[in-house]
């Protein structure tokens, strides 16, 4: 069964962004269920379907499956959930791992989070500087969630928390 080991981090400077391009991704959910979703996404110019089931910690079950452009753009326009997911990524090389950034856009717009993606439960990993707080297992950290609760919507509380170390 195909898997997914994830952990993810708030960003703490803008220093990763020194060169590097990243890629536009839009994404909605045809499904948002308590141990499981069903995601459709645009990737630059390829399309994509996700079945996610539940995770525990940092790892689930993930299946995903490359779909026509035109077929992403139909789903995402009129059959997913709003509001959609609207981001940047940028994936940046460090300690023989790729991290990847997401700057998001439209309703969760302000939101900046870094994932690594592991091969196998307790894979060590060093982390970059600008790497801040393991948010993993916080589920406002979630993309299904921020269709619901988007970053818009946070306190200025849990705003505040986003940013500190």
């Amino acid at each position: 069964m195909p898997k997914e080991i994830e952990y993810k981090f708030t960003v703490v400077s803008d220093d990763w962004r020194k060169g590097i391009n990243g890629i536009d991704y839009k994404q909605g959910y045809l499904n948002i269920e308590q141990g499981r979703t069903v995601r459709v996404r645009i990737e630059g110019d390829k399309g994509k379907l996700t079945i996610k089931g539940k995770k525990i910690g940092p790892e689930g079950a993930e299946f995903e499956y490359n779909i026509p452009l035109e077929d992403a753009e139909y789903l995402i326009e009129y059959m997913c959930i709003k509001p959609l997911i609207e981001k940047k990524r940028y994936k940046i090389e460090f300690a023989d791992k790729t991290w990847e950034v997401d700057e998001f856009y439209g309703e969760n717009e302000g939101l900046v989070f870094a994932e690594i993606e592991l091969t196998g439960a307790g894979e060590p990993f060093e982390k970059p500087y600008w790497i801040g707080r393991d948010v993993t297992e916080d589920v406002k950290y979630k993309n299904a969630n921020l269709v619901n609760y988007p970053f818009r919507k946070w306190s200025e509380a849990e705003k505040k928390t986003h940013y500190l170390k």
